[in-house]
């Protein structure tokens, strides 16, 4: 994922989740807001609930690489992941599958 593609300020994540517009999973809640940049543009949130930063960086880098492999960035949308608990526990190809369907769903 490009630098260019990353949400990082705290009134983006806001401003999208605020949107309400949302597809649902187990593991995962992707919240999406059109936008006029020409690109997708990607925020990963997981709670501190969950695992200290190591694990909570190692799942946003799981989360990309699934993202890098099977998503176009050239759709105008803003993303916000947001990983639930047991996205925490499973296996690596059961994590791809959803995200996949729910970016299918999008």
């Amino acid at each position: 994922m490009k630098k260019d593609n990353k949400l990082r300020k705290n009134y983006d994540f806001q401003r999208i989740i605020n949107s309400k517009k949302s597809v649902v999973s187990k593991f995962l809640v992707i919240y999406n807001v059109p936008n006029t940049l020409g690109k997708t543009r990607i925020g990963i949130s997981i709670s501190k609930k969950f695992t200290n930063a190591v694990g909570r960086n190692r799942i946003r880098r799981q989360v990309r690489e699934i993202l890098d492999g099977n998503f176009s960035y050239d759709v105008s949308k803003d993303l916000v992941i947001i990983v639930r608990k047991p996205f925490m526990s499973a296996e690596f190809e059961i994590k791809t599958n959803e995200l996949k369907k729910l970016l299918e769903r999008i």
